[in-house]
């Protein structure tokens, strides 16, 4: 680059020598001069993309009983999910409440009051409710092939709702449980059967073992107490820890219904059972039978109480609800009392 003081005293000199084109010239060149180019700053490297991670849906609030809408590939459902009064930051277990035919979500809490134990208790409810398109009279559809399997139909559904649950609730996923009545108690028996790594205990009221049932007709059989070509045989899996109540009264559902999950119990690889039989009176007047069947390392099996003069109708419920039987001993503590004294082992990765 030339020196622009230089290259002005030259021009100068040429002016006085009477040079004043040389003189422009020279001024010229000063102006013309190109610049030092800059230094061209460094490129700034690109940012690596990242994909955002989505935002997990927001805890209910404490106190709250929300209604939402399940997909998955085995259909759709609408809920309710009562999210107890207490601490939001502690993992609670959740129990899975299945209404009987012509219930509603709200009815069925209404009716067992599972809503106010559960702020007692610390306990998560979630109401699945089945929908009329589903079937008429809003049965669960346990009498047929496609709703009785693990990976199929409503099994997978409620399945999948469950999973969905934990999650949103952030509840304990070691302490599941899955309970119902009539229609909802044979599909509670079903899905705890179908799903034992999900559901660590099932509660039975007013119901009875679903068997080889796969038509209309088997089903309304079973349920006045018929024995059927149906029946199941052979050894069966171990049923997951059932309590049972039933009303022996009960028109509906033939009370002898109840002693199929007894034999059911009988018939899987469980050890010697040993059983015990105690009798009391609820608050209410109502006599009950309380049975224990206890296997081999003395854990309770199956709890069997039998409700006597209660028709089809959930022991212990308040007025306010449908199929209830103010009378009765309290199933829903009763079965929260048999939930809560179980949970599953966490499953430990194996090490590298």
């Amino acid at each position: 680059m030339k020196n622009p003081f230089a290259s002005a005293m030259k021009a100068a000199k040429l002016m006085q020598k009477g040079r004043p084109m040389s003189a422009a010239f020279a001024m010229h060149g000063l102006l013309t001069t190109p610049a030092k180019p800059l230094k061209k700053a460094p490129a700034r490297k690109s940012a690596t993309k990242r994909t955002p991670k989505p935002t997990p849906p927001a805890r209910p609030l404490p106190g709250s009983f929300t209604d939402g809408l399940f997909e998955s590939k085995y259909g759709a459902i609408r809920y309710k999910l009562y999210t107890p009064t207490g601490s939001a930051r502690r993992r609670m277990p959740i129990v899975v409440m299945l209404h009987g035919c012509s219930q509603s979500a709200d009815d069925f809490a209404t009716g067992t009051g599972m809503n106010k134990l559960a702020d007692e208790l610390g306990v998560i409810m979630l109401y699945p409710e089945q929908s009329r398109s589903a079937n008429m009279a809003r049965c669960w559809n346990w009498h047929r092939p496609g709703d009785q399997l693990r990976g199929k139909g409503e099994p997978a559904l409620i399945a999948g709702l469950t999973r969905h649950a934990i999650a949103l609730a952030r509840a304990d996923p070691t302490r599941v449980y899955i309970a119902g009545i009539s229609a909802g108690g044979v599909a509670a028996a079903i899905i705890g059967q179908a799903y034992p790594e999900l559901f660590v205990a099932v509660g039975i009221h007013s119901a009875l073992t679903r068997g080889d049932v796969s038509t209309v007709s088997g089903a309304l059989a079973a349920m006045r107490g018929r024995s059927t070509s149906e029946a199941p045989t052979g050894r069966t899996p171990r049923p997951r820890p059932t309590i049972v109540f039933h009303g022996d009264a009960d028109t509906v559902v033939h009370p002898s219904n109840a002693d199929g999950f007894l034999s059911l119990l009988e018939r899987s690889p469980h050890g010697p059972l040993v059983s015990q039989s105690e009798q009391g009176t609820s608050e209410g007047g109502r006599a009950f039978t309380r049975t224990e069947h206890r296997d081999a390392k003395g854990d309770v099996m199956l709890e069997n109480w039998t409700v006597h003069g209660s028709s089809h109708a959930w022991s212990g419920g308040a007025r306010a609800g449908s199929y209830t039987d103010p009378a009765g001993p309290d199933a829903s503590r009763e079965m929260l009392r048999f939930f809560l004294a179980r949970r599953r082992k966490p499953v430990r990765k194996a090490l590298p």
